[in-house]
This record gives C-alpha cells, sequence and structure tokens, in this order.
C-alpha cells in the first residue's frame, strides 16, 4: 500500500485497527469469562478489508 493515502483511507484504516482489539479485562470479570474473545476480530491474513 502506498505511503501517502488519502485521508478517506487513513481513517477507515485506524477505525479497523482500533476495532481489531480483544475485549477489555473488565468484560472478562464481568461476565465472568463467558466472553474471552470479540466475534468482530480480524486476522489480516485471512481476511482483507474493502478499503
Amino acid at each position: 500500500m502506498a505511503r501517502n493515502k488519502a485521508l478517506g483511507r487513513k481513517l477507515r484504516l485506524a477505525a479497523a485497527l482500533s476495532s481489531n482489539r480483544d475485549p477489555p479485562a473488565w468484560v472478562r470479570i464481568k461476565t465472568k469469562n463467558r466472553v474471552t474473545r470479540s466475534p468482530a476480530r480480524r486476522y489480516w491474513r485471512r481476511a482483507k478489508l474493502d478499503v
């Protein structure tokens, strides 16, 4: 991908990066480890973004 990105593409990539995280630790504590993974996680090799 090019080093110089358009602002819209950069914002979409930043949003995808921030949404690709595990749930915080307090969620595990609150749900007694019933919620350990996020269903929205995306692995960079398996699923590509449409940007």
